[in-house]
């Protein structure tokens, strides 16, 4: 089967594996402890990972806060903000409409508790509207958060402008950066955010481990922790660090840096490559995803078909149609709705992530398959309008 999923999760690269197989085995003494070699060994492997992460960010290692995934980390920026906004009187957030589920719920709580969260407009391809956001800003802004990248269309978002605008009020800017990580170039001073979310299986890492860059100086930010306990990473995340979790982590993000200009450039070509054959196939292709937005991501929307039926016939391609976070939820991206696709047409998309991991005979067999589960569809829908005398108002036939 060919994994064109690479937004929901990347595979583990060997190299990843083999630096965490010794904390499992070996190595695998309580990082939070002293007194004995193992304990050692293991806080050693942790001190490492958060080097790596540091450098990446090019920031300071004491800044760096090692969590179980995005979603926490996502959390701890926002909800963690909370006694901040509320004792500086600056209870006003804004953000955009289209971030991810764990961002969006955090906001949400956020307004249970006194906070008032102001929506930025964007564009049909998700970049915000700078003179509307500017119209926002004021003095009562305490967080502005905005993904650097989007996690279903890819839209790249310029964090440099938007956080010199937030900072001239006095707000702290946070920005999910899950998806860009080793698809473009950024350290926490060239988009000038204070708390930046990691996330390490989107980077080829292990799954359950994330990270929150903590801005400590210029300004120094505080957070309120969401779980209270130990005092393991600087009071903020209470509990047994995941040390083999986080020494892969900190192995991928450096990896990634090392080599993303290689990377970028492949997958991009893949990226365009499906897109050319698709494109020349069939009509009736509606391309999300702007061309500059992230090297890795297409994301496509087909008219003419169901988008049940659709994904129940790909059998050789792996692919999904929104983010993971809503599975169970809805079948169909919020992202998309938010910026005007309409439901049925939002069903039937195509969010593919292309990695190092796939090849061109891949591509061009993921993309021989969906031509053909298109057309078929197409053609069967054709024909049972004929039958009823009814037409679709979804799209073309092939």
């Amino acid at each position: 089967m060919i994994y064109l999923d690479g937004h929901s999760t990347t595979p583990l690269s060997p190299e990843v594996f083999e630096a965490m197989r010794p904390y499992f085995l070996e190595r695998f003494g309580n990082p939070s402890q002293g007194l004995h070699r193992y304990n050692w060994e293991a806080r050693a492997g942790v001190d490492r990972a958060r080097e790596q992460l540091a450098g990446v960010l090019g920031v300071k290692d004491r800044e760096i806060v090692f969590t179980s995934g995005a979603t926490e980390a996502n959390h701890l920026a926002l909800l963690g903000s909370l006694p901040f906004l509320i004792s500086s009187g600056k209870k006003r957030v804004l953000s955009i409409r289209i971030e991810h589920a764990s961002v969006l719920g955090a906001l949400e709580l956020m307004e249970e508790r006194g906070c008032r969260v102001d929506w930025i407009r964007t564009d049909s391809a998700g970049r915000i509207d700078f003179d509307h956001f500017q119209s926002l800003l004021g003095d009562d802004v305490g967080l502005v958060s905005v993904a650097l990248a989007n996690h279903e269309i890819g839209t790249v978002q310029d964090l440099k402008r938007i956080s010199a605008l937030a900072r001239e009020h006095g707000a702290r800017i946070h920005t999910d950066a899950v998806q860009a990580l080793g698809k473009i170039r950024f350290t926490a001073d060239s988009i000038g955010a204070d708390l930046i979310t990691l996330s390490g299986h989107k980077v080829r890492g292990p799954k359950g481990v994330g990270a929150l860059y903590v801005r400590r100086k210029n300004p120094r930010i505080e957070l309120e922790p969401l779980y209270l306990g130990g005092g393991q990473e600087r009071g903020l995340r209470p509990g047994t660090p995941d040390t083999p979790a986080i020494v892969g982590f900190g192995t991928a993000a450096e990896t990634a840096l090392k080599t993303i200009d290689r990377d970028v450039e492949f997958i991009r070509g893949l990226r365009d490559r499906l897109w050319g054959r698709l494109n020349e196939s069939l009509d009736g292709w509606i391309r999300n995803s702007p061309v500059d937005g992230l090297p890795n991501n297409l994301n496509l929307s087909i008219g003419g078909v169901d988008g049940a039926a659709l994904f129940g016939r790909l059998k050789q391609v792996a692919v999904s149609n929104a983010s993971a976070c809503l599975n169970g939820i809805q079948d169909y991206s919020q992202v998309l709705t938010e910026l005007g696709v309409e439901r049925d047409l939002a069903r039937a998309t195509l969010r593919v992530g292309i990695g190092t991991w796939n090849t061109e005979a891949e591509i061009d067999a993921a993309a021989e398959e969906i031509v053909g589960v298109v057309r078929d569809l197409r053609t069967m829908e054709r024909r049972f309008a004929e039958q009823t005398g009814s037409f679709s108002m979804n799209g073309d036939e092939a």
